[in-house]
């Protein structure tokens, strides 16, 4: 079956999308949601709300069990899901590094199970350690376990961003550092994502941090999506979701949270 003709400018498309384990409640009900590319889509929300099952039915980890959810103007049932797979870099808050391989081999592994030469694979991940702030010659022959927390968060951005992806997925990516840490690769990521251009979709918990880093913010209660706005805007919202949430956080101070 020939799909319909995707919207000039859309990287990712929910239509009428639900999912449920085996029947059960739905986890995600009545999405409906297009994704610009070159984005940067905050899913915000409580716990249980919703936001990483979203996220999974994006790379296919998981499969919707109502509706359709379209990448590059393709379900995604249609695509190989490897092929689906190394087209969207995924870092996750554990990041996910193996830990007997060198930082320079976690980097390159996708550019090689891809077939690139050697001395290409070297050049990338010798390019993406400089990009996230990481001296090659000094980290790039160290294994996981050497590095600190926020350190290998940032080789899980280059692992991520190796095989140069148009799409990024990130799953609170920074919500195990501690807050020093967690503000610095926050300043440094939103400035990683200005130079890159990606597709992003990124989902927080944290209030500042949807405002500091996204271009829209779709907020997410009970699996599905009640509100969605330009970050610009998020905290004027009518929805009373948004008011709700924003109470929710306690002591949020405007003037101090929209930061840079």
């Amino acid at each position: 079956m020939n799909e319909p003709p995707r919207e000039q400018g859309v990287m990712i498309e929910f239509r009428a999308v639900g999912f449920s384990l085996n029947g059960g409640a739905p986890l995600v009900a009545g999405m409906d949601l297009q994704i610009q590319s070159g984005e940067t889509l905050i899913l915000l929300g409580r716990s249980g709300a919703g936001k990483t099952t979203t996220l999974k039915l994006i790379n296919r980890l998981l499969e919707p069990t109502a509706g359709e959810v379209l990448v590059e103007g393709r379900t995604t049932t249609a695509w190989d899901p490897i092929r689906l797979r190394r087209r969207i870099g995924y870092v996750i808050q554990e990041v996910g590094l193996f830990p007997h391989l060198s930082v320079e081999r976690n980097v390159g592994l996708v550019p090689d199970l891809e077939g690139w030469e050697p001395r290409r694979i070297h050049e990338r991940v010798q390019e993406l350690l400089r990009l996230v702030g990481l001296e090659p010659a000094q980290f790039g022959s160290r294994r996981p376990h050497e590095l600190s927390g926020g350190q290998r968060q940032r080789v899980g951005v280059a692992r991520a961003l190796a095989a140069d992806p148009p799409i990024l997925l990130m799953d609170e990516p920074f919500g195990a550092l501690d807050p020093v840490t967690r503000s610095e690769m926050q300043r440094e990521f939103k400035a990683l994502k200005e130079q890159l251009k990606k597709t992003i979709v990124f989902v927080t918990h944290d209030l500042q941090e949807a405002l500091r880093l996204g271009t829209r913010i779709a907020l997410m209660a009970e699996g599905r999506l009640v509100a969605v706005h330009p970050a610009r805007d998020f905290l004027r919202a009518s929805e009373p979701e948004v008011s709700a949430f924003v109470r929710a956080v306690g002591g949020w101070d405007e003037g101090k949270g929209r930061t840079e």
